[in-house]
């Protein structure tokens, strides 16, 4: 079994699982058909193709930087008879970063390494309207759990948030797919997306929490300000 490690990262992004209607609201942490549609498309598939093997994964997803929610509406003329459409209500999460894992067969996880590394589709974080603002692909972790992936990967908030925090450690939230639906109950294993009649199941999900290291936090004293010219001309990693 392998994992394939994600960062989820960028000015907007927009996760719903039980968004219907005129009210399109956004799950607090990435979902599994959200980033199961991610990567079919990355690999190319039509929304009408079998998703079996990839809805076999199991999902994990780590909140870095829970980002902010907000609330935008948008109004609509129907195409035909040119009438005011209901105003819709969409919502998002601002400035967040996730790290998601799946964890599946070794043939199947590196060939969706392959797929994010030469997408056919460009990928987005949920809506169409959300593109990453970082690479996507973090890589393939052989030989390992998704526990102990998202237990051991970087903390990946921007280097402003992590400066903020004067702990040695940061105690970041995870949710991760249960087996045998245990856990609170997610409307969210993608069966279909054929836009004709799409499918999803229920999933068992289980949160925790992640602690990790700070090696950017800010040392206790005299401080840098956040604004440093100099940093143009190269530096460390967290800044």
């Amino acid at each position: 079994m392998s994992v394939l490690v994600l960062q989820l990262a960028g000015p907007l992004q927009s996760w719903g699982a039980a968004a219907r209607f005129a009210r399109r609201t956004t799950e607090a942490a990435p979902t599994k058909s959200g980033v199961i549609g991610l990567l079919a498309a990355a690999q190319g598939r039509e929304r009408t193709q079998d998703l079996t093997d990839l809805a076999r994964l199991r999902f994990a997803v780590r909140v870095d930087q829970p980002g902010t929610r907000i609330r935008d509406y948008q109004t609509a003329h129907h195409f035909d008879t040119g009438k005011s459409m209901p105003v819709s209500e969409r919502f998002y999460l601002a400035d967040a970063v996730f790290v998601a894992a799946v964890e599946g067969e070794d043939t199947t996880i590196e060939g969706l390494h392959q797929a994010l590394r030469t997408p056919v589709f460009l990928p987005y974080l949920g809506r169409r309207s959300c593109p990453p603002s970082r690479p996507v692909e973090l890589g393939v972790r052989t030989g390992r759990g998704l526990e102990d992936v998202l237990s051991t990967e970087p903390w990946q908030a921007s280097p402003w948030r992590q400066r903020r925090h004067r702990e040695q450690t940061v105690e970041l939230e995870a949710f991760i797919e249960t087996q045998g639906g245990l856990g609170d109950r997610l409307r969210d294993q993608p069966l279909s997306f054929d836009p004709a009649h799409r499918q999803y199941a229920h999933r068992g999900v289980k949160s925790y929490s992640v602690p990790l290291a700070t090696p950017c936090r800010r040392r206790r004293g005299p401080q840098v300000p956040d604004h440093d010219p100099t940093t143009v001309l190269g530096g460390d990693a967290c800044t």
